[in-house]
């Protein structure tokens, strides 16, 4: 069987920082979808989201790292994705970002240094002040780009939380398995659903 060598690469300074990780908390709205909100005339908020953010948040979970979501908004849009992504651990209508996060990190039975974040916008920083590894998409505001410790090159919505996923698969020497193990199936217990 052919073996492929990855070409994907971060700033070794960045493998330090990221390889303690456990868990990944991602903001929905900038992050996950481009920050774009459309409301129809009846009130339903419509989201599009890219699927190789999603293809990387189930990577996460295989490579043993736990993807968190906690989002200012719920929407019965973001509810969808994240069924169908199978992620459990998800707040929604988070005012407090912080006081939503303790109880998620305290079941994992993690501390802050083992979490990885990723936002976008000012409600985000007592998250990523406080994260393992702050990462930001390239649409983010600049007080949260100031402080992160990695800022993509990709736009929320557009496969900034992929290039976060791969960052941290990378870091924990979990990419290049996953990365062979898809040269011979997709089927796995752990993605049963399709990005």
């Amino acid at each position: 069987m052919q073996v492929l060598v990855p070409t994907l690469s971060f700033p070794a300074c960045l493998r330090q920082q990221a390889s303690p990780i456990c868990a990944a908390i991602f903001d929905v709205d900038g992050v996950l979808t481009d920050g774009t909100l459309y409301i129809s005339e009846a009130g339903e908020t419509l989201k599009a989201f890219h699927a190789l953010d999603g293809h990387g948040l189930k990577l996460l979970a295989q490579g043993g790292i736990t993807p968190v979501v906690i989002t200012g908004r719920d929407s019965p849009a973001v509810r969808r994705r994240l069924k169908d992504l199978g992620i459990v651990h998800a707040v929604f209508g988070a005012h407090d970002k912080l006081a939503a996060a303790e109880p998620v990190l305290a079941q994992l039975g993690l501390n802050w240094t083992q979490v990885a974040v990723m936002g976008d916008d000012w409600p985000d920083l007592p998250l990523l002040v406080r994260a393992g590894l702050a990462v930001a998409p390239a649409n983010a505001h600049a007080e949260v780009k100031a402080i992160a410790h990695h800022v993509s090159a990709l736009r929320g919505g557009e496969g900034a939380a992929r290039e976060c996923c791969d960052l941290l698969l990378w870091a924990t020497g979990h990419y290049a398995g996953l990365l062979q193990g898809h040269l011979q199936t997709l089927d796995t217990t752990a993605t049963g659903a399709r990005s």
